[in-house]
């Protein structure tokens, strides 16, 4: 069981500010292709994985990582300075 959590506009599309996931995922990427086809708001907040930052356990991280032994994922935009 892995806590997923999602910021930001992340968060908006899909309704929840986190949930537990039950995955047979290897990577983030995999994970996110699993969550892309339970429905049509997980699907749209994922369209554009470019749009998108990854961390692991709070460390940031690229889509290709492990989630062997992971507790955590969340899914953000971009930081902007200012």
């Amino acid at each position: 069981m892995i806590d997923v959590l999602y910021f930001a506009w992340v968060r908006e599309r899909i309704g929840l500010p986190r949930e537990q996931v039950e995955t047979e995922a290897g990577t983030v990427a995999a994970l996110v292709d699993e969550l892309r086809g339970r429905e049509e708001r997980y699907a749209l907040a994922f369209s554009d994985l470019s749009a998108l930052r990854v961390a692991v356990d709070q460390d940031l991280t690229d889509f290709d990582a492990s989630l062997e032994g992971v507790r955590e994922v969340a899914f953000f935009p971009p930081m902007t300075g200012g």
